[in-house]
């Protein structure tokens, strides 16, 4: 809970921040307190709280189908399908780890603006920043460990820094844009399907449980400092902001396509050394499917997140937010 303390402090703080920190009404300090005090609530430890000295197995099913599409692949068998799961669920993994580089050089960025200001929304944004670089490490060693419970073969395309590189070349509006989709598309994917399937590896469900926890904070953490950025520029800067958040989109999907043509061309040549013979039209359709449910997974889900849409109506006019429309259209 929140201290009268703390709550003072937050106040006073934004009480003697400079006019561009306090330029939207939605700004509002005691927000970022109270994702300190959740943060300090969550917090967990990648060894005690969540590997336990667990490990996984060839027989555990990592994604639910509601993400990685596997039953409109109806010609595979089970134990293909939960094989799907597995390679999708590595990748999945693999591009937490990804983002959240990015993610985390940016947040610094951010919290450096508070520095001589709010030490609250400085904490908070440090306190993200240190748990981003926890989640990581959890992926990297969650990478290790599912390496040793499957074929060899797999490879994960994108280098993190060329990305992270390439995402923040981009103006701080579209980084923050994408951000946000991206944290809210991880609280979609988790309440809606991770949670409910009890057919999951516990170990894999327990990791993005924990993914979860602290990521429910940085989205809200996301969107304020989204906001607070919208209101510090002109028309014509987030004119160029939407432009570029339209083209990191679409460097997204490229990544998508390339990652789903190879995770689909390991998983059909783990299936041919076990003695499945699949048809072109079989290895046609598990090509689309894959790149079908990365798209969801990764663009869809968090573009059309209902909160992400209310924000974004917030800080675009209808012509801009049609532009976004028509590019994700493409995607569908």
């Amino acid at each position: 809970m929140l201290t009268e303390t703390t709550t003072a402090e937050a106040i006073a703080a934004a009480n003697t921040m400079p006019p561009d920190l306090r330029v939207h009404p939605s700004y509002d300090s005691q927000r970022y307190a109270r994702c300190i005090a959740v943060s300090k609530r969550v917090r967990w430890d990648i060894d005690k709280d969540v590997l336990r000295g667990r490990s996984f197995s060839p027989g555990d099913k990592f994604l639910p189908d509601g993400l990685s599409l596997v039953q409109e692949l109806a010609f595979l068998t089970a134990d293909e399908k939960r094989f799907v799961s597995q390679v999708q669920g590595r990748t999945y993994a693999n591009m937490f780890g990804l983002v959240e580089r990015y993610i985390n050089v940016k947040v610094l960025e951010l919290a450096g603006s508070y520095g001589m200001t709010d030490q609250v929304a400085l904490e908070a944004l440090v306190r993200f920043s240190d748990e981003e670089l926890k989640h990581q490490e959890l992926f990297r060693r969650i990478e290790t460990m599912v390496k040793d419970a499957m074929p060899e073969g797999y490879c994960f395309i994108p280098k993190p820094n060329d990305v992270a590189a390439a995402v923040l070349s981009k103006g701080t509006w579209a980084v923050l844009a994408l951000t946000l989709h991206i944290e809210l598309f991880t609280q979609l994917h988790y309440r809606q399907s991770v949670e409910p399937d009890d057919g999951l590896s516990p170990l894999f469900k327990d990791v993005l449980l924990y993914h979860w926890k602290e990521e429910s904070q940085h989205a809200i953490l996301d969107e304020l400092e989204w906001v607070r950025h919208d209101a510090t520029i002109g028309a014509k800067t987030r004119d160029e902001g939407v432009k570029e958040f339209i083209a990191l989109v679409g460097a997204v999907d490229g990544i998508l396509q390339m990652q789903a043509a190879a995770d689909a061309h390991y998983a059909m040549n783990v299936m041919t050394t076990r003695g499945r013979r699949l048809s072109e039209a079989e290895q046609r359709t598990i090509e689309r499917v894959m790149l079908k449910a990365y798209r969801w997974q990764y663009i869809l889900s968090g573009a059309g997140h209902p909160h992400f849409v209310e924000v974004l109506t917030d800080v675009t006019t209808d012509m801009q937010r049609g532009r976004i429309q028509t590019a994700l259209a493409t995607l569908m």
